[in-house]
């Protein structure tokens, strides 16, 4: 005997006097990962591993809470690691083009950049102070006067031999030149042509000598002149190094620890004493003048002794935990920035910036996967990153060669990170096959359940995840009524009495809107009745096309019948889903039966609007029919199946018993009750199958007889395995409570049309026949009676055809 399911059985309640406390303010924090032992289990062996390739992938349906589960999990975790090192390029002296990296302790980077700009500072004044005391003056002024008494030694005696020969020493602009003396006077060219040419030659003779004589002496002075420079250039240093040696020695101690530091503080000392005149000058960037103003053109000579701090941990809390949100390949590696100035684009180490593993190095780098494949190279960018142990940050152009052009090169940093990566998992699965560095880089799968089991501990667990959501975002605390219905509408999430939703998106979303409805009633804590406002108001902003359809078929424009009984007619109830909101619509199928050998002809099929699940549903039928009643006689059957008024393709199996009850009714000829709709699939033994969305169904249909009025003899058919699915609304549980409305497991096509007829589906007997009056007799005798027709008929055919032939 078919059993109607009763109201308790329709929803599983949670009792709020269950809970030891009256408001979640009284809880504990939250600890751990909620309902993902599996996929907390693999994270955890992840990021604990320390061999490399052992990144992660976490996969899981869309809102299953990945993203907001795995940054929870690393946080709880990295807030007990070791805070990272901070990275900062300077410049290189040796090859200003490839600037070098320096690690230093966890705020350290931010200190040595402004240490080295204090020394900057305090040389820029302390130099030109240096250069402008008596005891350089005074040794620059002996320097100089020792060359200016050789000089005049060397001129002197210059002069004496050139006296000697007749000749004097004429100071020009070009220069010293020779001019010959005749009766004590220098002669003007003019008179030296007027000389005999005998006496022309003698004075040639000896100017050629003196010439010599004179080229020797300022080569002399020339050295000297070069000797006393370099003298000059030396005090230059030796003050500069004067001044900078303190300094440079303060800032050696302090970093002491740090070789890198020492190194290139040595570079730095030895570099201001060989660039000591831009010290001495006043400095700052070069400009040039154009219409009157002056315009910077982009070289600052005291650049390149700046820090550029990339990464600086000085405020991080253990280890970084960093969601990219939008891993371009630039943001990824990090980038060269440019300047432009006059035309030109000019670049230092001063304009290199991080990228996200710069960022997360020495912890963790949360991506969605579908972002990193998406965007161009920066796949590619992270496999070469995580296959070299290192971040090269270098431009697009320069890496594919895609331009040529002088650019930086700096020293690739060491990487140390663990990367996450979020999707779904068809693209894990496409990733594993078609992409071999995939499995290389990505060896541990973390997968996300979107459900867990209903159990105390697990309702505790989400009381917990509630008070610790209000708390981080500043809402208001729930009463133990507001969390019982949370949970109920958990389990409605996932349509299963026995199990919770993990997605906690949704959860998080109910909590925030349930709060608002709260404060809009005045209440101190948020109670089971905002709860359930928030769930109807989200409802009622989604559902107008439920409510559209509902008011089609109020008004007769969509044929659905939900008072009466019809031949080989009953209604079907499909799922819609529209974004965020799914509903049940009933359908009505219809069945012909008429005499053949096609078969089950399904309307759908022949036009191109089904599924390849649906269509498999509709032939199993043709061996439900063929197994159970022509054993003995040949199936002489064509049925014609059709979804009335249905302009979309039709997929699932869920209707395939629905379509299985008209053809037994187009052919017992025994009426169906159009108060009844039904869903579940059914194999060839006539067993009825579990189906999805079976809650949402039964509340579409509901809704319609509503509409229409509800008589007390309207309900709806389920598989028996779908009862532990059910999640209903209250105002459903009530009608069934009243006896409005009624709800029946079956497990049997027998136990169905029994249902749906009122007449027994009746037993094959001991002689193999079944009780007269039965509907599965009915049935049996059609198919009999089809197959006697199809049988005379091709007898008839065959005589006709061998007449045919004899004349």
């Amino acid at each position: 005997m078919v059993r109607e399911l009763s109201p308790e059985e329709l929803r599983r309640r949670c009792d709020p006097n269950q809970f030891n406390f009256e408001t979640t303010k009284e809880l504990p924090d939250l600890e751990g990962i909620i309902g993902q032992p599996r996929a907390a289990r693999a994270i955890e062996f992840g990021i604990s591993i320390p061999s490399q390739g052992f990144n992660i992938y976490a996969l899981g349906p869309t809102g299953s809470g990945k993203t907001f589960t795995v940054k929870s999990f690393l946080e709880e975790k990295a807030a007990k690691e070791k805070v990272p090192d901070d990275w900062c390029y300077v410049n290189n002296f040796s090859d200003p083009s490839k600037p070098r990296a320096i690690r230093l302790p966890p705020g350290k980077g931010v200190e040595f950049q402004k240490d080295m700009d204090e020394l900057i500072e305090h040389l820029r004044s302390e130099i030109p102070r240096a250069f402008e005391s008596a005891v350089y003056e005074e040794a620059k002024e002996r320097i100089s006067h020792q060359f200016e008494e050789m000089q005049k030694a060397e001129l002197a005696e210059l002069e004496k031999r050139v006296k000697e020969r007749n000749f004097v020493l004429a100071r020009t602009p070009a220069g010293l030149l020779l001019a010959p003396v005749i009766e004590g006077k220098a002669i003007s060219p003019e008179q030296y042509k007027q000389l005999p040419k005998e006496k022309r030659r003698e004075i040639e003779k000896a100017r050629q000598e003196l010439q010599g004589n004179l080229e020797a002496t300022m080569r002399r002075i020339r050295g000297k002149k070069k000797e006393v420079e370099r003298r000059i250039k030396e005090l230059d240093k030796e003050i500069a190094s004067s001044v900078v040696a303190p300094y440079i020695e303060e800032l050696k101690e302090k970093y002491s620890q740090i070789p890198e530091v020492l190194d290139y503080l040595e570079e730095v000392h030895k570099d201001i004493v060989e660039s000591v005149d831009d010290f001495k000058s006043e400095g700052g960037e070069l400009q040039v003048q154009m219409m009157g103003v002056k315009i910077p053109i982009g070289f600052n000579p005291f650049t390149k002794y700046k820090v550029n701090v990339i990464v600086d941990n000085s405020k991080t809390r253990g280890a970084p935990v960093v969601v990219e949100t939008n891993p371009t390949y630039r943001n990824l590696i990090g980038r060269i920035e440019h300047r432009p100035q006059l035309g030109a684009l000019f670049t230092d180490f001063t304009m290199i910036r991080a990228g996200a593993l710069h960022k997360a190095n020495g912890g963790y780098l949360v991506m969605e996967a579908a972002d990193v494949l998406t965007r161009p190279f920066a796949w590619e960018a992270l496999k070469r990153a995580l296959e070299e142990g290192e971040i090269k940050t270098e431009e697009l152009g320069e890496r594919y060669q895609l331009i040529s052009t002088v650019t930086l090169e700096p020293e690739p940093i060491p990487l140390d990170v663990k990367v996450v990566l979020i999707g779904n998992p068809f693209l894990y699965y496409l990733l594993y096959d078609l992409d071999e560095d995939f499995q290389k880089f990505f060896k541990v799968k973390a997968d996300f359940d979107v459900q867990m089991d209903r159990t105390p501990e697990n309702i505790r667990q989400y009381a917990l995840f509630i008070k610790d959501r209000c708390e981080k975002e500043g809402l208001k605390h729930f009463d133990r009524s507001g969390v019982a219905r949370v949970i109920e509408y958990s389990s409605r999430l996932v349509e299963n009495q026995e199990k919770l939703s993990t997605r906690f998106g949704l959860i998080c979303d109910l909590i925030r809107e349930a709060n608002y409805w709260a404060s809009k009633n005045g209440h101190e804590f948020v109670t089971a009745e905002d709860v359930e406002q928030a769930i109807e108001e989200k409802f009622y902003r989604s559902n107008l096309p439920e409510e559209r359809i509902r008011e089609l078929i109020e008004d007769g424009t969509i044929f659905i019948d939900t008072e009466g009984e019809v031949v080989g007619q009953v209604n079907g109830i499909s799922i819609i889903t529209l974004g965020d909101y799914t509903f049940g619509k009933p359908t009505r199928i219809t069945a012909r039966t008429f005499m053949g050998k096609s078969g089950v002809v399904n309307i759908e099929r022949e036009v191109e609007m089904s599924g390849r699940i649906h269509n498999k549903g509709v032939m199993t039928l043709i061996g439900y029919l063929g197994g159970k009643y022509a054993q003995d006689v040949p199936l002489a059957l064509s049925a014609s199946v059709s979804f009335e008024q249905l302009y979309e393709e039709v997929e699932g199996d869920s209707a395939a018993s629905t379509e299985l009850y008209a053809l037994l009714s187009s052919l017992s000829g025994y009426p169906l009750k159009q108060g009844i709709a039904v869903t579940g699939s059914v194999d060839q033994r006539g067993e009825i199958q579990p189906v999805g969305g079976v809650t949402r169904k039964i509340e579409g249909f509901f809704d319609v007889c509503k509409v229409k009025g509800l008589t007390g003899e309207q309900g709806v058919i389920i598989p028996a395995q779908n009862v532990k699915n059910l999640m209903l609304r209250e105002d459903i549980v009530e009608a069934v409570r009243e006896g409005k409305f009624h709800i029946y497991p079956v497990k049997t096509v027998d136990e169905g049309i029994e249902i749906l007829t009122g007449v027994k589906a009746g037993e094959r007997q001991e002689d193999g026949s079944y009780p007269e009056g039965t509907v599965n007799w009915a049935v049996e005798k059609r198919l009999r009676e089809l197959a006697e027709e199809w049988s005379r008929f091709q007898r008839a055919k065959e005589e006709r055809e061998e007449q045919e032939t004899n004349e």
